[in-house]
């Protein structure tokens, strides 16, 4: 096994030990989980970014000899799945009372999502590390920095659903294998195909970008205390500092 294979393989199954976060979640407080949550996020949201800007893009330019139109397009199309598999998420809604007995309908729809999500995730990886072992190592630690709040939110979502905790943490556990489905099918078939990384890796920034604006970025505004906003601005630049720091590595 050479060195990509042993670093991605290893690094989607930390993504996918992340899912287990469950677990820690019922040992904290509500209000602490808040937040660190808040912090998470906006770290999150930093660092996300970063990676989308800082290592993703200029890899898709350099690739590509320049900002191509292609290069727009492969983002815009990472924008536009990820637009996609949310609202395929939210597609049914289930009002009636929440039961051992009835498990709600928009659970399973979230489980499914998820998959799709881990999928992605692992291709993200996978390609990153076709591409060079430190920009897998930066996606990486980004993927990580987006799943647990990501991953803690869906455990909440399938106890909300219905679902005994003990089930929810396979299901979630279950779900976050698809990761490394994805990380195998990019490896195999990337050494096949020069044109998979140079179409994987700006969509993987436009996934990135799409996840930061639409889904973190929009929690962090949530909280309108002066003093907690300035600390999640400085999570926010303590993320972007992370992935500019990891350039280095480069």
């Amino acid at each position: 096994m050479n060195a990509t294979w042993f670093y991605a393989l290893i690094s989607v199954v930390i993504v996918g030990l992340i899912s287990l976060v469950g677990v820690v979640t019922l040992s904290i407080k509500i209000d602490r989980l808040r937040k660190i949550l808040s912090d998470l996020i906006s770290f999150s949201a930093g660092a996300l970014i970063g990676d989308a800007f800082m290592h993703l893009l200029p890899e898709a330019v350099e690739e590509s000899g320049g900002f191509s139109t292609a290069v727009s397009l492969y983002v815009i199309s990472g924008i536009i799945i990820s637009f996609v598999i949310e609202k395929f998420i939210h597609w049914r809604h289930c009002h009636m009372p929440i039961t051992a007995e009835h498990t709600h309908p928009f659970a399973w729809m979230n489980l499914f999502g998820d998959s799709i999500h881990n999928f992605i995730d692992g291709l993200i990886i996978g390609a990153a590390y076709l591409v060079s072992i430190p920009v897998g190592i930066a996606t990486t630690i980004a993927v990580v920095l987006h799943e647990i709040p990501q991953e803690i939110g869906d455990f909440g979502v399938l106890i909300h659903g219905g679902f005994s905790a003990k089930k929810a943490i396979f299901l979630n556990f279950v779900t976050a294998l698809t990761a490394i489905l994805g990380t195998v099918a990019v490896l195999i078939f990337g050494a096949h195909s020069a044109n998979l990384s140079s179409f994987l890796i700006p969509f993987a920034a436009g996934n990135f970008i799409y996840i930061a604006s639409t889904d973190l970025i929009p929690e962090l505004h949530k909280e309108t205390v002066i003093s907690k906003s300035i600390g999640q601005l400085l999570s926010f630049f303590a993320g972007v500092a992370v992935m500019f720091l990891l350039l280095l590595l480069e």
